[in-house]
């Protein structure tokens, strides 16, 4: 008789250096079995390609994943100049293969050009739904869909060795910026084309990938272990200010009732604690004197 696995209501967040080959479902599901965690979910895709830092979220932090999709993320690319595929990456088909005569200094300058604001068309290899399905799907089967350009930031972007051929570079972006089409559009405007061979996510909100956990470190690990390398749920909002309530209003803010906290200033989004900091979850301050409640956690 096979007996099913009784899931745990574990709550927290793991940092995870997503491996090679491994989508990032693919990955989820895996640390989602080692904790017998009940709930689970990841904080914005990293193609099977990709390696690097993929914070999980395990039971209530999933409540609070939006906040790394939105984040910030800075990566370690490496480009190989002259050949361009289909997907933009190593996974596609060779398109074309074009000579190369790209000086440092005129890569530099190229890559530099890409600095603050830029319009991206994210690709057809995409997770990106048209009528209800992913782009990926249309790509597969040959049709092609009319995508809109869209506004990314690219924060910082330098680079960190070239040999004329390949060129490995640093950046920190917005959401929603692809490191393929980035890639892709600086071989255009080379005059050479490009497509990504390495792509490894560092940081990605205020997490590091120094911090993180391989599959096969967790593996090894105990329970007792994996439990402990858990964040706590509030480390997804760390950057929000905090209040702490009293007993009283601590009940009613349970009950999803805004409640009175004198000495608040600015309107906006605020972590919200209990007496003995136990976390209650996120408020709004509207600027009427009260925290109204937006999304509480059961711990």
């Amino acid at each position: 008789m096979q007996f099913k696995r009784i899931k745990r209501p574990i709550n927290g967040v793991l940092l995870l250096d997503k491996p090679v080959g491994y989508s990032s479902n693919q990955a989820l599901q895996i640390v989602k079995r080692l904790f017998t965690a009940a709930k689970a979910g990841h904080t914005g895709n990293l193609d099977p390609f990709a390696t690097g830092l993929l914070p999980i979220c395990l039971g209530e932090a999933t409540k609070f994943s939006h906040q790394l999709l939105d984040a910030d993320k800075s990566y370690v690319a490496t480009l190989k100049l002259g050949v361009t595929t289909t997907t933009g990456d190593t996974e596609g088909e060779v398109t074309s293969r074009n000579a190369v005569q790209v000086s440092q200094p005129d890569f530099e300058r190229v890559m530099r050009s890409f600095l603050g604001e830029i319009q991206q068309t994210p690709p057809m290899h995409s997770a990106l739904k048209h009528q209800g399905k992913p782009l990926y799907e249309y790509a597969r089967a040959g049709i092609e869909i009319e995508r809109k350009a869209r506004t990314v930031s690219i924060h910082h972007i330098a680079l960190e060795n070239f040999d004329g051929e390949e060129a490995r570079i640093n950046i920190t972006c917005s959401k929603g910026t692809y490191i393929r089409v980035l890639a892709e559009d600086i071989g255009k405007k080379l005059g050479c084309g490009a497509h990504l061979i390495a792509l490894r996510r560092t940081t990605t909100g205020g997490f590091l990938l120094e911090n993180a956990l391989t599959l096969e470190t967790l593996e090894k690990h105990s329970e007792v272990e994996r439990d402990a390398r858990l964040l706590p749920v509030d480390a997804l909002v760390s950057d929000l200010p905090e209040i702490e309530l009293d007993a009283d209003s601590t009940h009613y803010f349970k009950l999803g009732q805004a409640v009175w906290k004198t000495g608040m200033t600015k309107p906006g989004m605020t972590r919200v604690y209990a007496p003995a900091r136990v976390f209650l979850g996120l408020g709004e301050n509207l600027g009427d004197g009260q925290i109204h409640p937006r999304r509480l956690v059961v711990l």
